[in-house]
């Protein structure tokens, strides 16, 4: 009887021993998920994740020129005017286009915002090359101040050569601004 509560016992504590290490790979896997899938999204283009690069390689020749139209959205605790280009740009692949977005504060207080962005069509976003943005990257406006946020890219020569991508005229590079909390 003493034999089979000690087994009974030792089978207990490997059960807990595995219970616990599931519930502690479980909150790994939770905290690791948001840079797996940024890292996830921004090798593979995924959900219309543009791809990161040092420089342009150049216009490439016989390339399919396609509009570049630009569209800015602020979520509304943010009270912010803000707007990218009011014409879509003709790229060439592997050319680098440089644009401006404008925000100005319309508040009477010092504010922050932080902005996220995509490309659609989402299987665009594998040959949106940006060299420079404002991305990520917290913003303070004080009352009244405009600023202009430039945003440096290309279109990788290769959306050519895609047979999924070829037949895209337009692609739209979307940022949307949210409030920092100080």
């Amino acid at each position: 009887m003493h034999n089979d509560l000690t087994m009974t016992q030792n089978r207990n504590k490997r059960m807990m021993v595995v219970i616990m290490g599931i519930v502690m790979g479980m909150v790994g896997l939770a905290y690791a998920s948001v840079p797996l899938y940024q890292l996830f999204c921004q090798v593979t283009g995924y959900g219309g994740t543009t791809q990161q690069s040092l420089e342009a390689p150049g216009a490439a020749t016989g390339a399919i020129i396609r509009d570049v139209r630009f569209n800015a959205t602020t979520q509304p605790d943010l009270k912010w005017h803000f707007k990218g280009p009011d014409k879509p740009v003709s790229v060439v692949p592997g050319e680098e286009v440089l644009i401006y977005y404008t925000a100005t504060n319309l508040s009477d207080v010092a504010t922050t915002g932080t902005s996220t962005f995509n490309v659609t069509p989402f299987k665009a976003g594998a040959y949106f090359m940006k060299i420079d943005c404002f991305c990520f990257e917290e913003q303070t406006l004080q009352p009244g101040e405009t600023v202009e946020m430039p945003v440096l890219f290309y279109l990788d020569p290769e959306i050519d050569s895609d047979i999924n991508t070829q037949e895209v005229p337009e692609i739209t590079l979307s940022y949307t601004f949210f409030a920092v909390e100080n």
